[in-house]
Parts: structure tokens; C-alpha cells; sequence
């Protein structure tokens, strides 16, 4: 326990608050609408944090609510099949973008973390609607896992352009909550691997993640339980301008 609590002994209990409150939101809003645990947190850690700290905070809570995700639908297999070549790339690109560049490797990491949030946020205010034609999923499908794996691997968030694609396939609800439930756990295991052969996802690193599962379990929770009392597109709205905002203010102010 005493080495799972060193870590925030050294940030010190201001910044301690700030992770729990972090991953209390981050988990409400997943909750609510099946994403963005990662990216919330990413961009709120941000602003305190270096992005790999965050980055490495942000794997066991992200793993098991992915898994947990991921467990329900019943099309994990169809999905894995028609998603496969995508997820192979994820992972690649994941892996390729940290030996190369690493999510540490410099003062611009906060720059462009903020600039992927911003244009995620853009995409969800003002994007189109975009639909693949069954015929390109099979090399578009692989280019957009390989992007995705290079920015998962330079900022710590694996939504674009992801996200967009898996939104463009024609999936149903469940399909589609399952999807991303898959696409986000390869990206956080590569991830996992790409910050422990930067030397940061130590045991301390891995101790002080397993401490945020907790407040990230509790706001999914809350999530859950609000998702039939608001309305989900005025959420969406809300929490797509707040990320624009914070990405405005990390990719100006670093």
C-alpha cells in the first residue's frame, strides 16, 4: 500500500484532489455515453501533469471499464473479425509511434494533446455524418488504426480517428458500444507496453493507477444511473465544447 500511495504523497494532496475529481467526471461521462474516460482524463490531468504521468494513470481504470464495455453485446466475435485489421494497426502504430516519438519525448507532448482534443471536439460539434462503403473498409479500416496508434502514442488519447470511423460503419447501439469498447482496449494495452519501454508504467506508476479505479468505477456508475435522466445530445454537446476549450487553452498554453 505504501508504495501505491507514493506517488500522491509526492504530488501532494491539492493535486491528489485533482485525480480523484478527474477520473470521478471522466468515469460519469463514459457512463453516460459509452466514451471518453481516457480523453476527459487526459485533458484535466493535462493541465497539472505531464502527459506520460497521465497517460500512466490512466491504465487500469481504462483497461477494466473497457473490458467491461467489452463484455457486453454478444458480437464481440463478428466485430473482431470485421474490425481485425484495424486493431492490428492500433496496436502497431501504438507501438511504432512510442519507440519513435514517445508521449514524453518533448515540451510540445501538452501542445499536441491539446490540439487532439480540440479537433475531436470539433469533429463531434461540427463534423458530418460519414459513412464507409463496405468495399473500403478493408485498407481504410488499417489506415485509421495506424493514425490512431501514432496519436494514442504521441498524446495518450486513442479517439481519432477512430472514433469518427467506427461511428461511419453503419452499427447498431450495442455494436457500436462494443466496438469502441474493443478499439479502446487495444489502444490501452499498447499504450500500457509503450509507456513501460519509456520507463513510465513502473510499479508506483501501476499502484497509484489502481487507486483511481475506485473513483472512476464510482462516476461510471453515477453515469449509468443519470443516462436515462438528462438528455444524452445536450450532454454530448456540453462535454464536446468543454473539451474544446481545454484543448484551446493546452495546445496555446502547453
Amino acid at each position: 500500500m505504501n508504495t501505491y500511495l507514493a506517488f500522491y504523497q509526492g504530488i501532494g494532496p491539492a493535486l491528489t484532489l485533482l485525480v480523484v475529481l478527474t477520473f470521478l467526471v471522466a468515469g460519469a461521462v463514459k457512463g453516460v455515453i459509452g466514451l471518453g474516460l481516457p480523453t476527459v482524463a487526459m485533458g484535466l490531468l493535462g493541465l497539472a501533469l505531464p502527459p506520460a504521468q497521465a497517460a500512466a494513470l490512466l491504465i487500469v481504470p481504462s483497461t477494466l471499464t473497457n473490458l467491461w464495455q467489452l463484455a457486453a453485446g454478444g458480437h464481440l466475435l463478428a466485430l473482431s473479425r470485421r474490425l481485425g485489421g484495424m486493431l492490428l494497426m492500433i496496436f502497431v502504430g501504438t507501438l511504432l509511434g512510442s519507440t519513435w516519438v514517445g508521449i514524453d519525448s518533448g515540451p510540445w507532448a501538452a501542445h499536441a494533446l491539446g490540439g487532439a482534443l480540440l479537433v475531436y471536439a470539433l469533429y463531434g460539434l461540427i463534423g458530418p455524418e460519414l459513412r464507409v462503403a463496405p468495399g473500403n473498409e478493408r485498407w481504410l479500416g488499417p489506415l485509421c488504426g495506424l493514425i490512431t496508434g501514432a496519436v494514442t502514442a504521441a498524446t495518450g488519447v486513442f479517439v481519432m480517428p477512430a472514433v469518427p470511423y467506427l461511428q461511419s460503419l453503419g452499427l447498431n447501439r450495442d455494436e457500436l458500444v462494443q466496438a469502441l469498447g474493443l478499439a479502446f482496449t487495444v489502444s490501452t494495452l499498447a499504450l500500457a507496453i509503450g509507456l513501460a519501454g519509456q520507463g513510465a508504467l513502473g510499479g508506483q506508476a501501476l499502484g497509484a493507477s489502481l487507486v483511481v479505479l475506485a473513483p472512476a468505477l464510482l462516476g461510471m456508475l453515477a453515469g449509468q444511473w443519470l443516462r436515462s435522466r438528462i438528455s444524452a445530445a445536450l450532454f454530448k454537446r456540453c462535454l464536446f465544447i468543454g473539451l474544446a476549450l481545454l484543448g484551446g487553452h493546452l495546445l496555446i498554453n502547453g
